[in-house]
């Protein structure tokens, strides 16, 4: 295989037999015990599910990791081994720069446990998840600018938060996550930009006009019984914290695929990764841009730095003729105007 200029990680989500379907199609007929047996208990090696097409060239290839969101969490010490078995597979092929997609940054603290390689770059894609979850907030949310943060101390949800009192476009701000003390210095650091309350109970989010969830869990979370009437919810998770039940059972609610991207120039020349054609997740589409640009070295590594954030952004304007801009709004893979008329 020829070298790639990036590679990005993927795991199977909540239901491994259909993610491995993605992969090959008469898989998704296994019975689920098997398939999340088979994941976790076999010795199976990484592999490219697909390559990245730009026009006639190849700008990347997705990388499979044969383990899934489940496992990750609950065995994180073998989970972190699969993900760097898969790190040295990118290599071996050629990657310059391999971007951490969903709980693959989770497991290597955001990419902290392979700071130290030198072979690779690595990055795990949270400075544009942060800016295209920022863009996308700020387009949606209207008047009413009360925003809660769901995993708010998390390396999204910080970098997020940050962005927000940097401009201070919104009214106030609840941070929720499960860890207090990362939790009171976050508002004392923000606390004098936006009015900031904080929370450990998810509860707390029913005064908000917008829910933005950037917690890493493989279970859903957020349940009707948590939203204000009207509320926006913007979910950004991957496996997702939102229940598609949500939508029907309030018809109130809109809720949004947050850090989704638009990339009309690309094709995937094998399995696709889960989102229709030409979009890809906002840390994808970093490691995407880090590629186009020649790159070298890691990126981010734990939590981003505003002007990580704002490298990234620039590099997206750079590269802004090829797309990377944030993708129309959609609540579970279905376009909002197509979704209202089911609902209504």
């Amino acid at each position: 295989m020829s070298a790639t200029p990036f590679a990005f990680l993927i795991h199977p989500r909540v239901r491994i037999a259909e993610d491995l379907g993605l992969v090959w199609g008469p898989l998704r007929h296994l019975p689920e015990p098997l398939a999340d047996a088979a994941v976790r208990k076999l010795p199976l090696k990484p592999f490219s599910m697909s390559r990245v097409v730009l026009g006639d060239r190849v700008a990347g290839d997705v990388v499979f990791v044969p383990y899934g969101a489940r496992h990750l969490l609950s065995e994180p010490g073998e989970g972190k081994a699969r993900v760097t078995r898969c790190v040295d597979y990118a290599a071996s092929i050629g990657a310059g720069v391999v971007g951490l997609g969903a709980l693959t940054a989770t497991v290597t603290a955001g990419g902290v446990s392979l700071r130290g390689r030198t072979d690779v770059g690595v990055t795990n894609g949270n400075a544009y998840t942060a800016a295209i979850v920022e863009d996308q907030l700020m387009a949606m949310l209207g008047d009413r600018r009360r925003v809660a943060v769901v995993g708010a101390t998390g390396s999204v949800g910080t970098t997020l938060v940050r962005l927000l009192a940097r401009e201070a476009s919104v009214d106030s701000l609840t941070l929720v996550a499960r860890g207090a003390p990362k939790l009171a210095a976050l508002q004392r650091e923000v606390g004098g930009r936006v009015p900031t309350t904080i929370s450990t109970d998810i509860g707390d989010v029913r005064e908000a006009d917008a829910v933005v969830l950037l917690t890493a869990s493989s279970d859903a979370l957020l349940g009707p019984e948590h939203l204000a009437p009207g509320a926006l919810v913007l979910d950004a998770t991957q496996p997702r914290n939102t229940d598609p039940d949500l939508v029907t059972r309030r018809p109130d609610v809109t809720v949004v695929d947050g850090g989704v991207v638009e990339i009309p120039t690309m094709r995937l020349r094998g399995s696709a990764i889960g989102l229709p054609p030409r979009r890809g997740y906002a840390c994808f589409a970093e490691t995407f841009l880090l590629g186009l640009a020649g790159h070298r070295g890691h990126f981010s590594i734990g939590v981003p730095t505003l002007d990580q954030v704002d490298h990234v952004r620039e590099l997206a304007r750079r590269f802004a003729h090829l797309g990377f801009a944030a993708a129309p709004p959609t609540s579970f893979g279905r376009p909002l105007a197509e979704l209202s008329v089911v609902v209504s």
